[in-house]
């Protein structure tokens, strides 16, 4: 059934006019270095894929709400939006669809070249229940990781303490005062040369 307000696959964020905000979850190491630099640097590890998610609701479903081991410390980073398109124009899915790629041979080699991945997950909400749309999760590697840290990061901010009291909204059942405390997150203005080739949809 389609969701006549959210689009299946499309991308709900927190944006500006020149940035959009994605979310992160680390260990307190990571976290606090980032913090304290303004920037990630060691112990994060560039030579390694980092997953960025525009979704709230889907980092506190991913990271059980700033509990599960290393995903202790929840980051919003502010990026550029140019940087943030630049990485979907250079992107290839995660996974072969057919309605998506020409052939599977096609798909295989625009994956060995692309630095960067996108899958498409259900969307979740506060009971971490899957919902009938998808959001996106965007992984950087090779070129993309080093643009993302040392071109695109605008800001980092610890809103861990919001996760954790949203947590303790819904645990409590208050689900009205913990929607409340939810990001505002509004389509995205996806150019469709950048979303068609990932499946997305208006």
């Amino acid at each position: 059934m389609k969701d006549q307000e959210n689009p299946y696959r499309a991308v709900r964020a927190r944006y500006s006019e020149s940035t959009i905000t994605v979310y992160q979850a680390y260990s307190p190491a990571i976290a606090e270095a980032a913090l304290a630099a303004g920037k990630f640097v060691p112990p994060f590890k560039r030579e390694r894929m980092t997953w960025i998610k525009p979704s709230f609701l889907w980092m506190a479903y991913r990271c059980g709400w700033a509990t599960k081991p290393d995903q202790e410390r929840v980051l919003a980073v502010e990026i550029t939006r140019e940087g943030f398109e630049w990485a979907l124009e250079h992107a290839c899915l995660s996974h072969y669809e057919p309605d998506v790629h020409g052939s599977r041979e096609e798909w295989a080699a625009a994956k060995r070249v692309s630095p960067v991945r996108v899958q498409w997950d259900p969307e979740r909400d506060l009971h971490h229940r899957p919902l009938n749309y998808r959001s996106v999760q965007i992984g950087l590697g090779g070129v993309a990781v080093d643009r993302y840290v040392d071109d695109w990061t605008a800001s980092i901010e610890d809103i861990t303490p919001l996760m954790r009291k949203t947590a303790e909204l819904v645990a409590a059942g208050n689900l009205e005062a913990a929607g409340a405390t939810l990001p505002t997150e509004r389509s995205y203005p996806l150019p469709e040369h950048i979303g068609r080739p990932l499946g997305a949809t208006s």
